[in-house]
């Protein structure tokens, strides 16, 4: 199911929420970001080769891929972008990586695929125009990787936040967005764990927090599970995590002890 985010008649923000398709249910749910703007494309976290075809399909009513322009990788996993290979086979597309995984992501290619396509985001972030928008590479290092990056769309006001954000839920759950204070508090638990493990510190989430609070974001769309609308969900999720306790802040000697 396509999920419009915004759409003026001219800008649209589209997200995919169930083309992972994995019968062993061994596969992580994960969203897929479209961003048409005046008739050019680009696609946020496009995952891997479980979802390729399924998206290619669903992106057609929106823009045929071959008037895709680029590709956005938050970070390095294959849930992002495992599928580069087949994206650099079909279209002229470039991808935007952070600099530190631009020379570890053509390991997902054929040789030479990926010659001069993979542009290497600089540790400040950066923006990148697409017609009628700007698109800004926003630094959140190490939330979970060490070269991070969420994108922020100025035109739409979304903030495509990556793992940041992310709940554990099916798919299906995803089409109603969380408004309120009280939605983000019942969606609690299906985040919790995630965020205690794959954020790195409570450090890094308080610069992020603040960071965030300075922008203006009608929406939060993580690549996992719902998506947050409006200030007061936005802010009950930034209260959230600027506190928690996460990474190697809940680590001691007892996680690294020899076991043979």
């Amino acid at each position: 199911m396509a999920i419009e985010l915004f759409n003026d008649g001219k800008h649209i923000c589209v997200m995919f929420n169930d083309l992972v398709k994995d019968a062993g249910d061994h596969a992580v749910q994960a969203n897929q970001f479209l961003i048409v703007s005046d008739g050019e494309g680009a696609l946020i976290d496009p995952s891997g080769h479980l979802t390729y075809n399924s998206l290619v399909l669903a992106m057609h009513k929106y823009l045929p891929k071959q008037q895709l322009k680029y590709l956005f990788a938050s970070h390095q996993d294959p849930d992002i972008i495992g599928a580069l290979d087949k994206w650099l086979f079909s279209t002229e597309c470039s991808l935007y990586v952070s600099k530190l995984w631009s020379r570890f992501v053509p390991h997902f290619c054929n040789l030479n695929r990926a010659d001069g396509r993979i542009i290497g985001i600089p540790d400040e972030g950066m923006p990148i125009r697409l017609r009628d928008t700007t698109i800004h590479a926003v630094p959140a290092h190490f939330l979970h990787a060490e070269g991070n990056f969420q994108f922020y769309d100025s035109k739409s006001k979304i903030l495509f936040s990556g793992d940041m954000g992310a709940s554990m839920v099916d798919a299906n759950d995803i089409q109603k967005p969380m408004r309120t204070k009280e939605d983000f508090f019942q969606e609690l638990h299906t985040m919790s764990g995630f965020h205690k493990r794959y954020m790195v510190s409570n450090k890094v989430c308080r610069l992020w927090a603040n960071m965030v609070r300075e922008m203006d974001i009608e929406m939060m769309v993580p690549q996992h599970g719902r998506y947050f609308v409006g200030k007061e969900a936005i802010h009950a999720f930034l209260d959230w995590i600027e506190n928690l306790q996460c990474g190697i802040d809940l680590f001691t000697q007892e996680h690294y002890r020899f076991r043979g």
